[in-house]
């Protein structure tokens, strides 16, 4: 009997969590022939990243995951095989009991945020916390062997490879949103969180030698743009052009197509986790604007990634690069730290497709989910 899955989402940070999970239940399905229920609490976050999706229903299947809405009101349902906390959200107490009521005790996991810290590593896979005899597991996602890895659709790469490889193709889906860039201008996403250090950036793109066309799916970040532009409003099509730079706002599209978006484009700036390790999938230079935490925890977070990310890069590259990324996460003034990495591009340009190559050589984190399933049928604890 294929094993049955149920996944738990939180919606918190309007799409990253149900961005994750949502790619998650699809390749659980798609690759490894699992039964899987989504509970989300928060279907019209959903409904952006997936149109199919009908707020009104309760109880609906999408690409072969039942998608259920996770009720502030919980009514009684049996409890899976593994149970997948996502982002450490809180199982309803009902739900609970049903995992200890259980014959066979399921598989009970945290699925925790993505982070390069060291730390990870010795925890990742080890017991936590107990409820009547269930026992729950940290399970992170993260960039070394010793972690589960980072979700990667099976022929991910490949498929990236052929479509950046067919100029056709890259045209026609561009034209399909309305983007015509000018021949030879520099293309770039920016999908971010507010950030004060937008202008200077959006200002040295402006005065630079060469065009760039910069394409912003809807997002928290186009206050900030439309501040810089000085227009009354920025709606989905608009255009506005000052000097070398052409902005471009973009509706919120489906996950597919985001990655088509970000395979497009010389330079993607991203946020949160799901378009963090989209961008990396893309082989191409990118910004990554982490999401805040209490204390400035979230820069502990983002220097680790560094430490790992820029290892291979020439000193002068590996500062250029590091010194973007920390001016950016600090809404500091982007003009300098923009030039020297200009100044290095053709090197980090290679480097983010080495990354993407490196990274593809471990297990993807589905599969090390149902491995880490597979291997709890035969022992009480998994390790």
């Amino acid at each position: 009997m294929k094993a049955r899955w149920d996944i738990f989402c939180s919606v918190v940070d309007n799409y990253g969590d149900i961005g994750v999970t949502w790619r998650l239940a699809r390749q659980l399905v798609a690759e490894h022939a699992c039964v899987v229920r989504l509970w989300v609490d928060d279907l019209r976050a959903f409904e952006r990243m997936c149109p199919q999706i009908d707020v009104q229903l309760d109880q609906q299947w999408r690409e072969g995951v039942e998608v259920r809405h996770w009720p502030a009101d919980w009514q009684a349902t049996d409890a899976a095989d593994v149970v997948i906390a996502a982002f450490a959200c809180q199982l309803p107490a009902d739900y609970m009991e049903a995992m200890a009521e259980r014959e066979n005790i399921p598989l009970w996991m945290n699925l925790d945020y993505l982070s390069a810290e060291d730390w990870v590593v010795g925890c990742h896979g080890l017991p936590s916390v107990k409820f009547k005899g269930v026992q729950k597991y940290f399970f992170f996602p993260g960039f070394r062997p010793q972690t589960g890895g980072l979700l990667r659709e099976a022929g991910l790469l490949e498929q990236r490879r052929a479509f950046q490889n067919d100029p056709q193709a890259r045209q026609q889906f561009l034209q399909a949103l309305g983007v015509f860039p000018v021949p030879g201008a520099r293309l770039m996403s920016l999908f971010a969180y507010e950030n004060a250090g937008l202008a200077s950036w959006l200002d040295v793109l402006a005065a630079d030698g060469r065009a760039t066309h910069l394409l912003v799916p809807q997002g928290r970040i186009l206050g900030d743009v439309q501040r810089w532009l000085g227009v009354d409003s920025l709606a989905v099509g608009a255009v506005h052009q000052r000097g070398a730079l052409t902005v471009q706002v973009l509706p919120f599209v489906p996950q597919d197509q985001y990655d088509q978006l970000l395979w497009c484009c010389d330079f993607n700036a991203v946020r949160g986790e799901d378009s963090f390790v989209r961008a990396q999938w893309a082989g191409r230079p990118l910004l990554w604007h982490i999401y805040r935490q209490d204390e400035d925890i979230h820069l502990d977070k983002l220097d680790a990634f560094l430490t790992l990310y820029t290892e291979g890069l020439s000193p002068a590259a590996k500062v250029a690069l590091v010194d973007l990324w920390q001016a950016w996460n600090a809404d500091g003034d982007m003009t300098k730290s923009w030039k020297m990495l200009l100044e290095h591009w053709p090197e980090v340009t290679a480097h983010a497709e080495k990354w993407c190559l490196e990274q593809g050589l471990q297990a993807d984190l589905a599969t090390a989910l149902v491995q880490f399933y597979v291997m709890s049928l035969g022992s009480e604890e998994p390790q």
